[in-house]
């Protein structure tokens, strides 16, 4: 039942974070704010669900090809760094199929359970990049809000997937 809740919440999710992926605007990519480029925020949060939704304590995890120690870091501002649209998409995809492949085999008993190695339970790990993950989706959301004047789509609780292909806007 649990885990029900968590696979219908998490494509969501998915597609949402997509959507905004394809709503930046190219002007708007490599834009900064306090220092902070855009395609560095939406790093920060696609980094942070490869590493935190499942297992942040996997010995096996492997960073993506492109990454660096400061990369994902908002409190580094990047001066030769870079991460082009084509990349970061390709790294969702990376990341989307991982965790679709996570919980599609994930019973409610697992998680109470900790993952290997991890002193946090799987619904602790689910539950709080959900909130780390919105919470930076929010700040792109209103980014593109500022610089384009246009809303993302938003799918709610129960909104219907639009028909049109991405980007979506209101």
């Amino acid at each position: 039942m649990l885990c029900d809740d968590i696979r219908y919440l998490t494509d969501r999710a998915l597609w949402e974070t997509e959507n905004l992926m394809k709503c930046i605007p190219d002007e708007l990519w490599a834009k900064r704010y306090d220092g902070i480029p855009m395609w560095k925020f939406l790093y920060h949060t696609l980094y942070s669900m490869d590493r935190w939704y499942i297992n942040p304590c996997d010995g096996s995890y492997q960073d993506p090809p492109f990454h660096t120690d400061t990369m994902a870091d908002l409190n580094v501002i990047p001066e030769e760094e870079y991460l082009s649209r084509e990349q970061q998409e390709g790294y969702f995809d990376q990341i989307r199929d991982k965790i679709h492949g996570y919980i599609t085999g994930l019973s409610d008993r697992e998680l109470s359970e900790n993952p290997e190695n991890c002193d946090m339970s799987r619904f602790r790990l689910i539950l709080g990049q959900f909130r780390h993950w919105h919470r930076h989706m929010g700040v792109i959301y209103g980014f593109i809000i500022e610089g384009a004047g246009k809303w993302p789509y938003v799918l709610n609780m129960l909104g219907d997937y639009p028909e049109e292909p991405m980007p979506n806007y209101y």
